[in-house]
């Protein structure tokens, strides 16, 4: 009989989900921060704001952030950055910060780039 696996971020192949990424930024900075996918000058960049679900002044309620989160998954899964996003958010020395959003430039896998960048 073997024992679980220990619980940790999933292999950098597997795609992304809602609940890990709430669970990383809850982990790493204690807040639900906002996410959002900005394209600037050709490239595709995710962004974590520096707002976040549990301030008062947050224009989202918890159901409508989650389908947003789950949006945005689904964007990262399609465009093949999940490992990217993942190693990014566990490693990253920055922290949010108010008035400055931290900035992932993402490298979309050939042919990906075409599809969303327009």
């Amino acid at each position: 009989m073997t024992s679980p696996a220990p619980a940790g971020p999933p292999p950098s192949g597997e795609p992304l989900s809602a609940e890990e990424l709430l669970a990383t930024l809850r982990r790493r900075w204690k807040a639900s921060y906002d996410l959002q996918l900005v394209q600037r000058r050709g490239r595709l960049y995710l962004q974590v704001m520096w707002a976040y679900l549990e301030q008062q002044s947050f224009p989202l309620d918890a159901e409508a952030y989650t389908a947003r989160l789950a949006d945005l998954v689904a964007s990262l899964n399609g465009l093949g950055v999940a490992a990217q996003v993942r190693d990014w958010l566990n490693s990253t020395t920055d922290r949010p910060r108010l008035g400055k959003a931290m900035s992932l430039p993402l490298e979309l896998p050939p042919g990906r780039a075409s599809e969303f960048l327009l």
